[in-house]
């Protein structure tokens, strides 16, 4: 569907003279050259059997002891198994805690990245694949005290149906390499139909009530073995932060609203992502029956029977389909927003969002087809996307739209752009700071504006997250527009956060959060706080989040599909025309 949707496009865009201006706006990964990199670090881990291992490297934990690799000073420990493999009867479960084991285990290499399709801006896409792959990694230095270190746990993105912790760039040696007084903890969990999808309109469906968030619950069950084995890596289980990028800062968002999770962590770092990235039930199903129809099964007892081989396969159809999320009212309140105005005290949270979230996407466009600038692609499907989500709006609330839009200056596909940095990202967070803040919590707020190097797409989505996993080789969002500086900065505020519930530092001082002040820290070139950022885009943005956007496009992909193709239709025709009349134009004059 991906293909057929940007062939349109590109058709439309050839045929309109357009692509006379295309040119590479943001990075070419080379895929070839990913796919060899990580097919070379996969390995399995195997039991050791004896007491042939070095027990300075080993960890004993209540499901076995794990023996890790060191470098640098730092002592890796991969592919820790936390719960049961969610496979056979387990499928489409809620995860079950790994049983007690006495045996001893290699920690060498990563466990299996979820099931997936390959994608070129999600390296772990590329590594093996398995449904069993509830595993986590563990990073610890050796150069510090051996107990106590706050606990820093990251739950990776992939807009909830991709990604993977092998994935370089969430690689945690130079991290911990460079601040030794923190143990940092990576996790796995189900994504796309193995770990978002709703069973509640299918035959059998009722014995699978928390399908629509079992990724979700697969983080808190990660955060239960931590709790009660990170001791043994020398992190201290009552001084636990929980962090994410993307759907990893979705998932740390959502985390306060489910009870089995209070006790488990301290603190919360939610970067780019919040609440609104969720579904609704009646969003979940076009996955569900898109599902059915292309296995053919009719019932739960035909999809248990499928093989992990078959929904391979099916997902190589489904993957751009993928849900959120669900707010079920089962796992997830049906009202997010409500729920918030509830929680807060005793919550620490670090939230915040960068300058050009969306641009981001210009690059995930331009991976569909080789010599395609994504620019091209954004430039039809967001103005799309924009007039499908407002048109259900009530009069009242498009004259909230109306003004914003007004306050833009730009051209209008970056003020379409705007529009959704705000919706999806910026003003959600803000709301999530601003409840924790009133109801007795503490929360402070950050706007990155250090660009990317590559042209259009700015201070983009995950462009922070180089500079946060101290990963600055890694360049994939960032290019060669690296600022040092920056990136020391950054981790030191985040440890300091997750140490000390304030991420201030001996040069920067940061404010904290509230509905009074909104007091935000600017992290680009120059670093400041700043009063109430953007004022008037909140306020017009904020009456409008009860509509639940989300930036999901599935129901999109049709409509897109068919105006683009009648467009390019109604282009060619009339290119074909006009190569008609000039041949039949120049045969009367040759007659002449």
């Amino acid at each position: 569907m991906r293909n057929l949707i940007i062939t349109a496009c590109t058709m439309t865009l050839a045929l309109s003279l357009c692509l006379c201006s295309c040119g590479a706006s943001g990075p070419t990964v080379d895929t070839e050259a990913t796919k060899t990199y990580m097919k070379g670090i996969y390995g399995e881990n195997q039991e050791i059997a004896g007491s042939s291992y070095d027990r300075s490297l080993a960890a004993d934990c209540l499901n076995g002891t794990f023996v890790g690799s060191e470098e640098r000073g730092v002592i890796s420990y991969k592919g820790i198994p936390y719960a049961e493999p969610p496979t056979g009867d387990l499928r489409w479960k809620p995860p079950v805690p790994r049983a007690e084991d006495h045996g001893v285990y290699e920690a060498y290499h990563f466990g299996a990245s979820p099931v997936q399709t390959e994608w070129p801006s999600e390296a772990g896409s590329y590594y093996a694949q398995s449904e069993d792959c509830l595993t986590l990694n563990i990073w610890t230095s050796t150069e510090q005290e051996p107990a106590g270190k706050a606990v820093l746990v990251f739950f990776h993105g992939g807009s909830y149906g991709w990604g993977g912790t092998s994935d370089p760039i969430y690689d945690g040696l130079a991290f911990v390499e460079e601040h030794g007084d923190v143990v940092l903890v990576t996790v796995e969990y189900r994504t796309g139909i193995m770990g978002f999808i709703d069973f509640s309109s299918v035959e059998g469906g009722e014995a699978y009530g928390q399908s629509g968030n079992l990724g979700l619950l697969d983080c808190v069950c990660a955060l239960g073995w931590i709790r009660e084995n990170i001791a043994a890596f020398g992190g201290d289980p009552e001084n636990v932060t929980i962090s994410g990028e993307s759907a990893g800062a979705g998932i740390v968002s959502l985390i306060p609203l489910i009870p089995s999770a209070d006790g488990l962590y301290k603190r919360i770092i939610a970067q780019s992502g919040s609440i609104a990235l969720t579904y609704s039930t009646e969003e979940c199903q076009v996955l569900t029956e898109m599902l059915l129809k292309e296995s053919g099964a009719t019932c739960m007892e035909d999809l248990m029977a499928l093989s992990e081989e078959d929904l391979m396969e099916l997902n190589e159809t489904l993957n751009d389909y993928n849900n959120f999320p669900e707010r079920d009212g089962v796992v997830l309140p049906y009202d997010l927003y409500g729920a918030y105005e509830d929680i807060g005290a005793g919550l620490e949270m670090l939230t915040g969002t960068n300058a050009d979230e969306c641009r981001y996407w210009i690059n995930e466009m331009g991976y569909y087809i080789d010599g395609v600038d994504g620019l091209l692609v954004y430039r039809i499907g967001m103005p799309m996307l924009y007039r499908a989500n407002i048109s259900g709006f009530r009069e009242e609330d498009l004259g909230f739209v109306e003004s914003f839009m007004a306050l833009q200056k730009d051209e209008r596909i970056w003020n379409i752009t705007e529009f959704y940095n705000e919706i999806l990202f910026r003003v959600p967070a803000m709301y999530q700071a601003g409840c924790i803040s009133e109801n007795g919590g503490t929360a402070y707020t950050y706007y990155w504006t250090y660009p990317s190097a590559y042209e259009d797409i700015g201070a983009c989505h995950a462009v922070e997250l180089a500079y946060v996993f101290n990963n600055l080789d890694e360049t994939i969002y960032t290019g060669d527009n690296i600022d040092v500086d920056l990136a020391r900065t950054v981790q030191d505020m985040w440890v300091n956060f997750a140490k000390t519930g304030n991420p201030s530092t001996d040069t920067y001082t940061w404010e904290s959060y509230n509905t009074e002040t909104r007091m935000t820290m600017v992290l680009g070139e120059d670093i400041y706080m700043v009063s109430d950022l953007h004022p008037e885009q909140r306020r017009l943005i904020e009456p409008l989040l009860h509509y639940g956007l989300n930036g999901s496009y599935a129901t999109l992909f049709d409509d897109l599909v068919n105006k683009a193709i009648i467009v390019a239709a109604a282009i060619a025709a009339t290119a074909f025309a006009a190569v008609i009349y000039v041949v039949v134009r120049k045969r009367r004059k040759r007659k002449e």
